[in-house]
């Protein structure tokens, strides 16, 4: 009786350089790609792609024609993070930055790539500062990523003054700037709050070509006027009637609050302190309950 074999392995190291050295090599490749907006090119080969990766066995299934097959357009990947995801699909492992490795994690989602979707997300996860966590909200919001969506929203809720200061803050769309609104942990004062608010509406207005109060009306809800000293929610409303932004019930209701020293006598309005509050005299009634 025949014994069964036995299954030896050689070192892995030279199989991976050999096998890196072929990245983006027109040597022996039957595909081509023109990646992102710069329409790089980038050579590849077709049974490698298509047995590492599902995307691209439907991608590339059928054989190509006679002579030089056109290239594959990808126009929305940028070719840093194509590129990654090429070294991943051949070697099994890629070498990742900072500043490109969200477009590289976005890639993974879209291709179906689990392993170095996980990647990533760990990587991110080690690198994540105040410059980058918005955009990484808005990626973990977008595809459902809600390790990363928690991590993200635990940050800003640590560093909360510096994020709002960023760029990636004014880009936040409204269903990932609405988790940070509703958050009680965010380390900033609501004064702070909705100057943000009325910034981030302002580029959005700008961006979409619609008014600013139109932009901001999914998220301005969460917003805790009642939180504001009297002084300060006269000057928001003096505002508000120059730049319409908050719905004039909402400032209302703050009012009310104000008026009846309750904090919920208007039950629409929201007010709980968040733990960057900062103290005003009338907070001490707010917590009185309904009667």
């Amino acid at each position: 009786m025949e014994t069964p074999g036995l299954i030896v392995h050689g070192e892995a190291a030279p199989f991976s350089t050999a096998l890196r050295s072929l990245v983006n090599n027109p040597l022996y490749s039957d595909v081509r790609f023109v990646v992102g907006q710069e329409r790089q090119e980038v050579f590849a080969h077709r049974c490698l792609l298509a047995c590492r990766c599902n995307f691209f066995q439907r991608l590339l299934g059928s054989e190509p024609g006679p002579g030089v097959p056109s290239p594959v357009v990808l126009s929305t990947v940028p070719a840093e993070a194509f590129l990654a995801v090429l070294e991943f699909l051949y070697t099994n492992s890629a070498k990742l930055h900072r500043h490109s490795v969200l477009e590289v994690l976005m890639a993974a989602v879209e291709y179906g790539l689990e392993e170095l979707r996980e990647l990533c997300l760990q990587f991110v996860m080690k690198v994540l500062d105040v410059e980058l966590v918005c955009e990484a909200l808005q990626i973990a919001v977008s595809f459902g990523l809600g390790p990363l969506q928690e991590r993200c929203v635990a940050f800003i809720e640590a560093h909360s003054q510096e994020t709002l200061r960023t760029r990636g803050f004014l880009e936040l769309s409204a269903p990932a700037l609405l988790l940070l609104l509703r958050s009680d942990k965010l380390c900033v004062d609501e004064a702070e709050l909705v100057l943000a608010a009325r910034s981030w509406a302002r580029v959005g207005a700008a961006v979409l070509e619609r008014p600013a109060a139109e932009v901001a009306a999914p998220v301005v809800r969460e917003l805790r006027l009642a939180l504001l000293a009297p002084a300060e929610l006269s000057a928001l409303e003096e505002q508000n009637r120059r730049e319409p932004l908050i719905p004039v019930e909402q400032i209302v209701e703050a009012w009310k609050c104000h008026a009846l020293r309750r904090g919920d006598a208007a039950r629409g309005a929201p007010c709980r302190r968040r733990r960057g509050t900062l103290p005003r005299k009338h907070h001490r009634f707010l917590d009185l309950p309904f009667k």
